[in-house]
């Protein structure tokens, strides 16, 4: 394992449900759910809700690149969303659950650029993917922290969380953790 991880800031519609899916890669240290890319220091998440905030819900992914590439991180993510969708994601709407990459540097910018312009030519509609510079990560509330794990039963999981979690074990058997 590299002594140094690295972070990649990913929305692609509700928080529970990316977690979920990322969490399972293996090299993938921690994922954190939280809100960024607004303009209210230190919102919550029935202000993030509102669309008040300019906040998306995001997810924190500490990984170890020795493990997985951070192209790799972006290719699960990509899997489990639609960036075709403005401002929405399934039965989510609103700009706080739109598609969106927040870099830590510049590598970062120039890999998911690359990766969305790719992405661009596979799809009839236009990505919508937001790439942005990560001003500031703020955690969401604990309840929102492990929510799948905490609630594999919940009607929203079980019909949206569960079936990107299935999908990212099928499409990266190889780098789902054991």
């Amino acid at each position: 394992m590299s002594n140094q991880l690295e972070t990649a800031t990913l929305g692609g519609g509700c928080f529970w449900c990316t977690e979920a899916a990322l969490e399972q890669l293996a090299g993938v240290e921690s994922v954190t759910s939280g809100y960024a890319g607004g303009h209210v220091e230190n919102p919550t998440y029935k202000g993030v809700c509102s669309g008040n905030t300019g906040h998306a819900e995001v997810v924190q992914v500490e990984f170890d690149p020795d493990v997985i590439a951070y192209d790799k991180i972006l290719e699960a993510f990509f899997e489990v969303h639609d960036p075709t969708q403005l401002n929405r994601q399934g039965p989510d709407v609103g700009s706080q659950y739109r598609s969106i990459v927040l870099t830590h540097d510049e590598e970062q910018r120039e890999v998911a650029e690359a990766y969305v312009e790719a992405l661009d030519e596979e799809y009839d509609d236009d990505v919508v993917t937001e790439i942005e510079p990560l001003e500031t990560f703020y955690r969401a509330e604990e309840h929102h922290q492990d929510y799948f794990a905490k609630n594999p039963d919940d009607a929203y999981c079980t019909f949206h969380a569960k079936p990107k979690m299935e999908k990212v074990r099928e499409k990266f058997e190889a780098k789902v953790a054991k």
